[in-house]
């Protein structure tokens, strides 16, 4: 049975095309125009006031810096000029895929780091829609939402750092080892549940709560489930047909390629790529390593045609793991396009 999930993401909001991408609509652009750095408050000007009403109207309205000069707030005035960018962009890409692809290689200026997340939010409910493994959704929050990783009782579990650090700051002292140990105690503000088999059902509800965790150690289905999005975020976004596997370590006499996934995991590769000795340290930040193909030689360069290409996820210091989904697509050995 299809159930629905991240309602959060506006897929809602947006038409799927033919070629099954998402097109931009005014309604969409309208969520962004209600976001609080936008929406007028009770100190607002009659200027501010006046442009987010002619904007609610007409979420394409041309809006001139000099209109925006008008603006009493300086605050204001940065806000709309973020928005109204990013406005443009996905005006002018047609497609929510389109306008993503295009941020991701530089084509355009730079938007804030929330609305690339918001972006991929939504590729991935797109890509997802008839997904009905919970384990598979909640692999796919990590393309998007920064993870804390917790190391205690043998086990790599990942939360959502976001519902971390709302129980951080209900006043609590408590890291997450001690925070999960207390799940289901009623006093506490914030209920994490791993995530398993026997419980999966409990994700269709809580799905926009981003509150389960997931036990990311190779072998469990969390890892398995995290492969198989990549290979669908390929598919969706290049039309790129590739076997992804979790691997427990890297051994390789003739490694050809390899794609951090994450700006950590890109310089501890890069590293043992190039033979140096990387620190016992930061080798126990790697969280995860895959074994990627592509399915078609044809369209790979020639000194990786026939080799696996090696994928990582490493974590911070801080134990954070934040993800740029963004390093599958734009560093695959493609051929160039003739």
């Amino acid at each position: 049975m299809k159930r629905d999930f991240w309602k959060s993401a506006g897929m809602h909001l947006l038409t799927v095309g033919r070629e099954g991408w998402l097109g931009v609509t005014p309604d969409f652009i309208r969520a962004y125009l209600t976001r609080p750095e936008v929406h007028p408050i009770e100190g607002s000007c009659a200027a501010e006031i006046a442009l987010h009403e002619e904007l609610m109207a007409d979420p394409a309205l041309a809006v001139p810096a000099e209109r925006l000069a008008t603006l009493a707030d300086p605050d204001a005035i940065d806000n709309y000029r973020a928005v109204l960018a990013f406005r443009d962009h996905l005006l002018a890409a047609g497609t929510i895929e389109a306008a993503y692809l295009r941020l991701v290689r530089n084509v355009d200026p730079l938007v804030p780091p929330v609305f690339i997340d918001q972006l991929v939010h939504v590729i991935l409910r797109n890509i997802l829609k008839d997904q009905s493994d919970p384990m598979r959704l909640r692999a796919a929050e990590v393309f998007f939402r920064e993870q804390t990783v917790s190391t205690d009782e043998g086990r790599l579990v990942f939360a959502d750092e976001e519902i971390v650090d709302m129980h951080a700051r209900s006043g609590s002292e408590t890291g997450l080892g001690q925070l999960l140990a207390e799940t289901g105690t009623p006093t506490k503000s914030v209920t994490l549940d791993v995530l398993g088999e026997d419980n999966s059902d409990i994700y269709w509800a809580r799905s926009d709560r981003f509150d389960t965790v997931v036990d990311f150690r190779f072998e469990q289905p969390a890892l398995d489930a995290f492969a198989r999005v990549v290979e669908d975020w390929l598919r969706h976004l290049m039309q790129v047909e590739v076997k992804v596997e979790p691997r427990p370590k890297l051994e390789d006499s003739d490694w050809r390629w390899h794609i951090g996934l994450d700006r950590e995991a890109t310089a501890i590769l890069n590293a043992l790529y190039q033979g140096e000795t990387v620190p016992i340290d930061d080798m126990s930040r790697l969280v995860a390593l895959f074994r990627m193909r592509i399915l078609d030689d044809r369209l790979v360069i020639d000194r990786v045609k026939g080799k696996p290409i090696y994928l990582a996820l490493a974590m911070t210091a801080a134990n954070r793991v934040r993800m740029k989904p963004q390093n599958v697509l734009v560093n695959l050995p493609l051929r160039a396009e003739s």
